[in-house]
């Protein structure tokens, strides 16, 4: 697929993954269309500072639309005839889900089928989606697989994500719709999410607060640098998937439909209380720990396996923790204007 000349949607594009990729595909000279509904699940004021950034470039247009709002989408399809859509919109969270479980259904589900369906009705020509590393729930086999079973997920947001991919392949099956997820695995970076761990600690630490650590730390995480994902989501936007009537179609990851799934990872886990120690050296300040059980919902390991990923489009990620926790703690100071003691 010659990418160049391509109509290219990017929902979520005030989100934290949704700015970057439209932002270097508008850096890159493609038009952009954004869509956001600027939610108020965390500081609306930094999606705005963020969709300021986009609306300097002149390829870019913005919509603020609610992806529930059927007929809106609808219309904004039917305007644009996309040849791309790349899906970042979702409600995040694991513990939120734990307390507010209709945001997920609404946003996740809802959502996501009126995105399948304008995909269906106005022949898009590949559909690129979030799906997320929590959709191997329970999985104790290291490191996850995009072959492995997916059916013990442990929050619901996980299991709306698994929802995501079951609806994908449906709609690849029945409708011919080119569809491929990209099973994110706990992306960190500047313009960061308030509510991912790297943000939250890096804020206590600074205004000399507890940080509440989980399972005394004991847990790892496949930290994954935003400029990695990044490459990883606009590498696989020209390639569209093709129907296979021959494969045998014995895990999630094989399909006979034109679909496809990818874990997106750094491929080498961290321990908590590594990550801790990391930012701690960089912001010269010693974090005031506070001990916690391990939460509902929460696993005790990540780690990505990106061997299709990497035959598919070279996936090699470039940035070590150290080095992109280094980045993450320059923006946080330079945005919140904090001097450096």
């Amino acid at each position: 697929m010659e990418l160049k000349n391509s109509r290219i949607i990017v929902t979520g594009s005030a989100g934290f993954i949704g700015f970057h990729v439209a932002d270097r595909l508008l850096r890159n000279g493609y038009t952009i269309v954004g869509v956001d509904n600027m939610n108020d699940y965390y500081s609306p004021e930094l999606k705005y500072s963020r969709w300021r950034l986009l609306q300097k470039f002149p390829n870019f247009s913005f919509h603020q639309t609610d992806l529930c709002d059927q007929a809106a989408l609808s219309d904004l399809f039917e305007k644009n005839g996309f040849d791309v859509v790349t899906h970042l919109a979702a409600q995040a969270g694991v513990r939120y889900s734990l307390d507010n479980p209709h945001a997920y259904i609404d946003s996740n589900l809802t959502g996501f089928v009126n995105i399948l369906e304008c995909c269906r009705r106005y022949d898009v020509r590949h559909l690129v989606y979030a799906s997320s590393s929590s959709v191997y729930g329970l999985n104790d086999k290291l490191p996850f697989s995009e072959d492995d079973s997916v059916d013990f997920p442990v929050s619901l947001y996980a299991a709306t994500k698994k929802s995501n991919e079951l609806m994908a392949h449906t709609y690849s099956h029945l409708f011919k719709l080119p569809t491929t997820g990209l099973r994110f695995f706990t992306v960190y970076g500047p313009w960061g999410r308030p509510d991912m761990a790297v943000f939250k600690f890096t804020k206590a630490i600074l205004e000399g607060k507890p940080i509440d650590i989980y399972n005394d730390g004991c847990m790892k995480r496949d930290f994954t640098y935003i400029d990695d994902i990044v490459d990883g989501i606009i590498g696989v936007i020209p390639k569209i998937p093709q129907a296979d009537p021959l494969n045998p179609q014995t895990t999630p990851a094989s399909a006979r439909a034109p679909y496809r799934l990818y874990n997106i990872g750094h491929n080498q886990p961290v321990e908590l209380m590594r990550l801790i120690e990391i930012l701690e050296n960089t912001l010269g300040k010693q974090a005031i720990k506070n001990f916690l059980p391990m939460q509902p919902g929460d696993v005790m390991e990540t780690y990505a396996d990106i061997n299709k990923l990497k035959k598919l489009v070279g996936f090699e990620p470039r940035v070590s923790i150290e080095d992109g926790i280094v980045r993450f703690v320059e923006w946080y100071k330079k945005y919140y204007a904090i001097a450096v003691v």
